[in-house]
Protein backbone atom coordinates (compact mmCIF):
# COMPACT_ATOMS: atom_id res chain seq x y z
CA UNK A 1 0.00 0.00 0.00
CA UNK A 2 2.99 2.05 0.39
CA UNK A 3 4.37 1.70 -3.08
CA UNK A 4 0.57 2.51 -3.95
CA UNK A 5 0.57 5.84 -2.18
CA UNK A 6 3.71 6.67 -3.85
CA UNK A 7 2.30 5.66 -7.26
CA UNK A 8 -0.56 8.20 -6.77
CA UNK A 9 1.76 11.04 -6.16
CA UNK A 10 2.69 10.75 -9.65
CA UNK A 11 -0.96 12.53 -10.62
CA UNK A 12 -0.34 15.82 -7.89
CA UNK A 13 -1.54 18.49 -10.39
CA UNK A 14 -3.16 16.40 -13.39
CA UNK A 15 -6.04 14.63 -12.12
CA UNK A 16 -8.20 17.40 -10.11
CA UNK A 17 -10.88 17.49 -9.39
CA UNK A 18 -10.22 13.98 -9.02
CA UNK A 19 -8.58 11.87 -6.83
CA UNK A 20 -5.09 10.77 -6.69
CA UNK A 21 -5.19 6.60 -7.04
CA UNK A 22 -2.42 4.30 -7.12
CA UNK A 23 -2.81 0.65 -7.77
CA UNK A 24 -0.33 -2.48 -7.26
CA UNK A 25 -1.30 -5.94 -7.91
CA UNK A 26 0.35 -9.09 -6.52
CA UNK A 27 0.58 -12.56 -7.11
CA UNK A 28 2.47 -14.75 -5.34
CA UNK A 29 4.29 -13.12 -3.43
CA UNK A 30 5.60 -10.74 -6.46
CA UNK A 31 4.28 -7.17 -7.38
CA UNK A 32 3.26 -8.19 -11.17
CA UNK A 33 1.46 -5.01 -12.21
CA UNK A 34 1.16 -0.95 -11.16
CA UNK A 35 -0.44 1.84 -12.30
CA UNK A 36 -1.83 4.83 -11.50
CA UNK A 37 -4.57 7.51 -11.98
CA UNK A 38 -2.47 9.65 -14.55
CA UNK A 39 -5.07 12.45 -15.71
CA UNK A 40 -8.04 13.70 -15.47
CA UNK A 41 -10.68 11.94 -17.96
CA UNK A 42 -8.64 9.02 -18.97
CA UNK A 43 -8.49 6.15 -16.83
CA UNK A 44 -8.43 4.95 -13.56
CA UNK A 45 -5.30 3.48 -11.47
CA UNK A 46 -6.58 0.10 -11.28
CA UNK A 47 -7.52 -0.02 -15.07
CA UNK A 48 -4.14 1.12 -16.31
CA UNK A 49 -2.45 -1.32 -13.60
CA UNK A 50 -4.47 -4.59 -15.17
CA UNK A 51 -3.69 -3.03 -18.83
CA UNK A 52 0.35 -2.85 -17.68
CA UNK A 53 0.07 -6.41 -16.58
CA UNK A 54 1.27 -9.83 -18.67
CA UNK A 55 0.91 -12.39 -16.50
CA UNK A 56 -2.83 -13.88 -15.62
CA UNK A 57 -4.37 -12.38 -13.12
CA UNK A 58 -6.54 -14.96 -11.81
CA UNK A 59 -6.22 -15.57 -7.95
CA UNK A 60 -4.47 -12.25 -7.31
CA UNK A 61 -4.35 -9.38 -4.89
CA UNK A 62 -5.21 -5.73 -5.99
CA UNK A 63 -3.89 -2.53 -3.59
CA UNK A 64 -5.56 0.62 -4.11
CA UNK A 65 -5.67 3.67 -1.94
CA UNK A 66 -9.49 4.64 -2.23
CA UNK A 67 -12.71 2.19 -3.05
CA UNK A 68 -12.77 0.96 -6.52
CA UNK A 69 -15.64 3.03 -8.39
CA UNK A 70 -18.88 1.26 -9.47
CA UNK A 71 -20.69 3.63 -11.93
CA UNK A 72 -19.87 5.33 -15.05
CA UNK A 73 -18.75 8.57 -15.06
CA UNK A 74 -15.92 9.23 -17.92
CA UNK A 75 -14.86 5.74 -17.53
CA UNK A 76 -16.53 2.65 -17.07
CA UNK A 77 -16.82 1.26 -13.24
CA UNK A 78 -13.63 -0.46 -11.87
CA UNK A 79 -15.04 -3.29 -10.33
CA UNK A 80 -16.18 -4.29 -13.28
CA UNK A 81 -12.93 -5.15 -14.86
CA UNK A 82 -11.72 -6.62 -11.56
CA UNK A 83 -14.03 -8.45 -11.47
CA UNK A 84 -13.62 -9.90 -15.27
CA UNK A 85 -10.14 -10.46 -14.62
CA UNK A 86 -10.75 -13.04 -11.56
CA UNK A 87 -8.75 -11.19 -8.85
CA UNK A 88 -9.32 -12.71 -5.37
CA UNK A 89 -8.70 -10.32 -3.32
CA UNK A 90 -9.03 -6.37 -3.01
CA UNK A 91 -7.29 -4.07 -0.34
CA UNK A 92 -8.32 -0.21 0.15
CA UNK A 93 -7.14 2.24 2.26
CA UNK A 94 -10.58 4.34 2.56
CA UNK A 95 -13.67 4.55 1.18
CA UNK A 96 -14.83 6.97 -1.43
CA UNK A 97 -16.59 9.94 0.29
CA UNK A 98 -18.51 10.29 -3.04
CA UNK A 99 -22.23 8.94 -2.83
CA UNK A 100 -22.56 7.49 -6.31
CA UNK A 101 -19.37 4.65 -5.10
CA UNK A 102 -19.14 5.19 -0.84
CA UNK A 103 -19.39 1.60 0.00
CA UNK A 104 -20.69 0.56 -3.28
CA UNK A 105 -17.92 -0.48 -5.01
CA UNK A 106 -17.06 -2.74 -2.15
CA UNK A 107 -20.67 -4.30 -2.04
CA UNK A 108 -20.56 -5.45 -5.89
CA UNK A 109 -16.65 -6.63 -5.38
CA UNK A 110 -17.99 -9.11 -2.26
CA UNK A 111 -21.16 -10.14 -4.21
CA UNK A 112 -19.03 -11.29 -6.39
CA UNK A 113 -16.93 -13.39 -4.11
CA UNK A 114 -13.89 -11.31 -3.81
CA UNK A 115 -12.45 -10.73 -0.72
CA UNK A 116 -12.25 -6.99 0.32
CA UNK A 117 -9.80 -5.60 3.06
CA UNK A 118 -10.39 -1.86 4.44
CA UNK A 119 -8.84 0.63 6.21
CA UNK A 120 -4.69 -0.19 5.41
CA UNK A 121 -2.43 3.00 6.05
CA UNK A 122 -6.36 5.00 5.72
CA UNK A 123 -4.68 8.17 7.70
CA UNK A 124 -1.89 8.52 5.27
CA UNK A 125 -4.46 7.91 2.29
CA UNK A 126 -7.16 10.40 3.88
CA UNK A 127 -4.15 13.03 3.81
CA UNK A 128 -3.14 12.46 0.24
CA UNK A 129 -6.81 12.82 -0.98
CA UNK A 130 -7.63 15.60 1.35
CA UNK A 131 -8.38 18.42 -1.23
CA UNK A 132 -10.88 15.66 -2.83
CA UNK A 133 -12.47 14.37 0.20
CA UNK A 134 -13.31 18.14 1.29
CA UNK A 135 -14.33 19.07 -1.96
CA UNK A 136 -16.84 16.01 -2.48
CA UNK A 137 -18.23 16.60 1.01
CA UNK A 138 -18.99 20.35 0.99
CA UNK A 139 -19.16 21.10 -2.73
CA UNK A 140 -16.41 23.76 -2.37
CA UNK A 141 -12.94 23.85 -2.84
CA UNK A 142 -10.13 23.37 -0.39
CA UNK A 143 -8.63 27.01 0.64
CA UNK A 144 -5.07 27.13 1.66
CA UNK A 145 -3.90 30.46 2.01
CA UNK A 146 0.10 30.79 1.53
CA UNK A 147 2.52 33.52 2.41
CA UNK A 148 6.40 34.92 3.29
CA UNK A 149 6.12 37.15 5.69
CA UNK A 150 9.72 38.75 8.00
CA UNK A 151 10.12 37.69 11.27
CA UNK A 152 7.75 40.94 12.49
CA UNK A 153 5.30 40.06 9.57
CA UNK A 154 5.74 42.23 7.26
CA UNK A 155 4.76 40.86 3.56
CA UNK A 156 6.93 44.02 1.34
CA UNK A 157 8.62 47.09 2.40
CA UNK A 158 6.57 50.37 2.79
CA UNK A 159 7.31 51.02 -0.88
CA UNK A 160 6.01 47.32 -2.08
CA UNK A 161 9.41 45.57 -2.63
CA UNK A 162 8.85 41.95 -1.68
CA UNK A 163 11.83 40.29 -4.21
CA UNK A 164 12.87 38.31 -1.96
CA UNK A 165 11.84 37.69 1.57
CA UNK A 166 11.99 33.88 1.72
CA UNK A 167 14.95 32.36 0.31
CA UNK A 168 15.43 30.06 -3.04
CA UNK A 169 14.34 26.55 -1.93
CA UNK A 170 10.78 28.24 0.11
CA UNK A 171 10.34 29.75 -3.58
CA UNK A 172 10.56 26.28 -4.93
CA UNK A 173 7.97 24.80 -2.61
CA UNK A 174 5.90 27.74 -3.43
CA UNK A 175 5.89 26.47 -7.14
CA UNK A 176 5.43 22.78 -6.03
CA UNK A 177 1.98 24.00 -4.70
CA UNK A 178 1.04 25.81 -7.85
CA UNK A 179 1.62 22.89 -9.69
CA UNK A 180 -0.20 20.81 -6.75
CA UNK A 181 -3.41 22.71 -6.37
CA UNK A 182 -5.76 23.64 -9.03
CA UNK A 183 -6.26 27.93 -9.09
CA UNK A 184 -4.19 30.82 -7.93
CA UNK A 185 -5.89 33.76 -5.58
CA UNK A 186 -4.60 37.11 -5.44
CA UNK A 187 -6.17 40.41 -5.39
CA UNK A 188 -6.16 43.16 -7.81
CA UNK A 189 -3.72 45.45 -5.57
CA UNK A 190 -1.15 42.36 -5.84
CA UNK A 191 -1.89 42.35 -9.77
CA UNK A 192 -1.07 46.22 -9.91
CA UNK A 193 1.75 46.36 -7.76
CA UNK A 194 3.72 42.53 -9.01
CA UNK A 195 2.40 42.08 -12.34
CA UNK A 196 2.65 38.42 -11.57
CA UNK A 197 2.34 35.54 -13.73
CA UNK A 198 0.77 32.86 -11.32
CA UNK A 199 2.36 30.39 -13.48
CA UNK A 200 4.39 27.22 -12.12
CA UNK A 201 8.18 27.09 -12.91
CA UNK A 202 9.14 24.10 -11.97
CA UNK A 203 11.61 22.71 -14.72
CA UNK A 204 9.63 20.52 -16.30
CA UNK A 205 6.41 18.27 -16.60
CA UNK A 206 4.33 21.11 -14.74
CA UNK A 207 0.65 21.90 -14.90
CA UNK A 208 -0.28 25.87 -14.27
CA UNK A 209 -2.96 27.00 -12.05
CA UNK A 210 -6.22 28.57 -13.03
CA UNK A 211 -5.83 32.02 -11.78
CA UNK A 212 -8.28 33.95 -10.28
CA UNK A 213 -8.14 37.64 -9.64
CA UNK A 214 -10.55 39.49 -7.50
CA UNK A 215 -11.15 43.03 -8.77
CA UNK A 216 -14.24 44.80 -7.53
CA UNK A 217 -14.17 47.74 -9.55
CA UNK A 218 -12.52 45.86 -12.56
CA UNK A 219 -9.16 48.28 -12.71
CA UNK A 220 -7.19 45.14 -13.75
CA UNK A 221 -4.46 46.76 -16.42
CA UNK A 222 -5.30 44.96 -19.95
CA UNK A 223 -1.73 44.89 -20.18
CA UNK A 224 -1.32 42.57 -17.43
CA UNK A 225 0.68 39.47 -17.51
CA UNK A 226 -2.39 37.63 -16.64
CA UNK A 227 -4.06 38.64 -18.82
CA UNK A 228 -1.49 39.02 -21.89
CA UNK A 229 -0.13 35.06 -20.85
CA UNK A 230 -2.39 32.66 -22.52
CA UNK A 231 -0.30 29.36 -20.33
CA UNK A 232 -3.70 29.18 -17.93
CA UNK A 233 -6.75 30.25 -17.74
CA UNK A 234 -8.17 33.57 -16.31
CA UNK A 235 -11.08 34.52 -14.07
CA UNK A 236 -11.91 37.76 -12.63
CA UNK A 237 -14.53 38.22 -10.08
CA UNK A 238 -16.01 41.85 -10.35
CA UNK A 239 -18.77 43.72 -9.33
CA UNK A 240 -18.21 46.26 -12.21
CA UNK A 241 -20.56 45.41 -15.35
CA UNK A 242 -18.53 48.02 -17.61
CA UNK A 243 -19.28 45.76 -21.06
CA UNK A 244 -16.37 47.98 -22.95
CA UNK A 245 -13.80 46.37 -20.79
CA UNK A 246 -15.48 43.18 -20.33
CA UNK A 247 -15.31 42.62 -24.19
CA UNK A 248 -11.95 43.74 -24.59
CA UNK A 249 -10.94 41.04 -22.03
CA UNK A 250 -13.26 38.50 -23.48
CA UNK A 251 -11.69 38.79 -26.35
CA UNK A 252 -7.90 38.41 -24.62
CA UNK A 253 -10.05 35.07 -23.41
CA UNK A 254 -10.14 36.29 -19.77
CA UNK A 255 -13.15 34.84 -18.14
CA UNK A 256 -15.60 37.55 -16.09
CA UNK A 257 -17.83 36.65 -13.35
CA UNK A 258 -19.64 39.46 -12.10
CA UNK A 259 -20.28 38.75 -8.12
CA UNK A 260 -23.02 40.20 -6.00
CA UNK A 261 -21.08 42.55 -3.65
CA UNK A 262 -20.52 42.68 0.24
CA UNK A 263 -19.05 45.17 2.28
CA UNK A 264 -18.45 47.33 -0.52
CA UNK A 265 -16.10 44.41 -2.04
CA UNK A 266 -16.67 41.11 -4.01
CA UNK A 267 -18.74 38.49 -2.13
CA UNK A 268 -16.15 35.90 -1.06
CA UNK A 269 -18.73 33.47 0.05
CA UNK A 270 -20.26 33.47 -3.48
CA UNK A 271 -16.69 33.39 -5.20
CA UNK A 272 -15.90 29.90 -3.16
CA UNK A 273 -19.00 28.68 -3.88
CA UNK A 274 -18.92 29.65 -7.54
CA UNK A 275 -15.54 27.50 -8.03
CA UNK A 276 -17.30 24.49 -6.26
CA UNK A 277 -19.58 24.58 -9.14
CA UNK A 278 -16.72 25.00 -11.75
CA UNK A 279 -15.72 21.67 -10.63
CA UNK A 280 -12.15 23.70 -9.04
CA UNK A 281 -11.53 21.32 -5.74
CA UNK A 282 -8.56 23.42 -4.46
CA UNK A 283 -7.42 27.40 -4.36
CA UNK A 284 -4.28 28.24 -3.35
CA UNK A 285 -4.10 32.03 -2.07
CA UNK A 286 -0.68 34.09 -2.38
CA UNK A 287 -2.87 37.57 -2.03
CA UNK A 288 -1.94 40.47 0.07
CA UNK A 289 -3.29 41.21 3.34
CA UNK A 290 -6.33 42.71 2.31
CA UNK A 291 -7.45 39.36 0.84
CA UNK A 292 -6.49 37.57 3.44
CA UNK A 293 -8.08 39.27 5.94
CA UNK A 294 -11.29 38.95 3.82
CA UNK A 295 -11.02 35.41 3.70
CA UNK A 296 -10.35 34.90 7.16
CA UNK A 297 -13.29 36.83 8.23
CA UNK A 298 -15.48 35.08 6.36
CA UNK A 299 -14.22 31.92 7.31
CA UNK A 300 -13.04 30.34 3.96
CA UNK A 301 -9.58 29.45 5.13
CA UNK A 302 -9.15 25.93 5.28
CA UNK A 303 -5.23 25.69 5.58
CA UNK A 304 -2.29 27.90 6.18
CA UNK A 305 1.23 27.49 4.68
CA UNK A 306 2.96 30.04 6.39
CA UNK A 307 7.70 30.92 5.34
CA UNK A 308 8.74 33.16 8.22
CA UNK A 309 11.99 34.45 7.27
CA UNK A 310 14.94 35.80 9.21
CA UNK A 311 14.04 39.59 8.55
CA UNK A 312 13.47 42.50 9.99
CA UNK A 313 11.30 44.54 7.86
CA UNK A 314 9.88 47.40 10.19
CA UNK A 315 7.20 50.23 9.32
CA UNK A 316 3.91 51.04 10.07
CA UNK A 317 3.44 51.50 6.55
CA UNK A 318 4.59 48.29 5.63
CA UNK A 319 1.96 45.68 4.66
CA UNK A 320 1.50 42.83 6.61
CA UNK A 321 0.33 39.02 5.94
CA UNK A 322 -2.86 39.85 7.38
CA UNK A 323 -4.50 43.60 7.37
CA UNK A 324 -7.68 44.66 6.64
CA UNK A 325 -10.04 46.30 9.42
CA UNK A 326 -8.71 43.56 12.27
CA UNK A 327 -11.02 42.23 14.39
CA UNK A 328 -12.34 44.08 17.55
CA UNK A 329 -12.38 40.90 20.11
CA UNK A 330 -9.87 37.83 21.07
CA UNK A 331 -12.87 35.77 21.07
CA UNK A 332 -13.32 36.17 17.57
CA UNK A 333 -9.70 35.78 16.74
CA UNK A 334 -9.20 32.80 14.04
CA UNK A 335 -7.83 29.73 15.43
CA UNK A 336 -5.12 27.41 14.23
CA UNK A 337 -4.48 23.56 14.88
CA UNK A 338 -0.22 23.76 13.68
CA UNK A 339 0.48 20.65 12.91
CA UNK A 340 4.24 20.70 11.03
CA UNK A 341 6.61 23.11 11.68
CA UNK A 342 10.24 22.72 9.44
CA UNK A 343 13.33 24.75 8.67
CA UNK A 344 14.04 25.10 4.79
CA UNK A 345 17.32 26.13 5.21
CA UNK A 346 17.40 29.64 7.34
CA UNK A 347 13.15 29.91 6.96
CA UNK A 348 10.45 28.00 8.94
CA UNK A 349 7.45 26.85 7.27
CA UNK A 350 4.73 26.50 9.28
CA UNK A 351 1.37 24.21 8.20
CA UNK A 352 -1.59 24.28 10.08
CA UNK A 353 -5.35 23.81 9.44
CA UNK A 354 -7.92 26.36 10.45
CA UNK A 355 -10.66 25.41 13.40
CA UNK A 356 -13.99 26.05 13.02
CA UNK A 357 -16.70 25.43 14.64
CA UNK A 358 -18.88 22.74 14.01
Amino acid sequence: MKKALKLAKLGNGFVSPNPLVGCIIVKNNKIIATGYHQKFGENHAEVNAIKNCTENLEGSTLYVNLEPCCHYGKTPPCVDIIIKNKIKKVVISTLDPNPLVSGCGVKKLRDNNIDVEIGILAEEALKLNEVFFHYIKTNKPLCIVKSAISLDGKIATKYNESKWISNEKSRNLTHQYRHKYQSIMVGINTVINDNPLLTCRLSKNVSHPIRLIIDTNLKIPITSNVVKDKSSKTIIFTCNNDTSKINILTRECVDIIICPIKDNKVDLDFVIKKLGDLNISSVLVEGGGNLNFSLFKSNLVDKLKLFICPKIIGGIKSPSFVSGDGIDKLCDATNLFIYNIKSIENDILVEADVLKEV
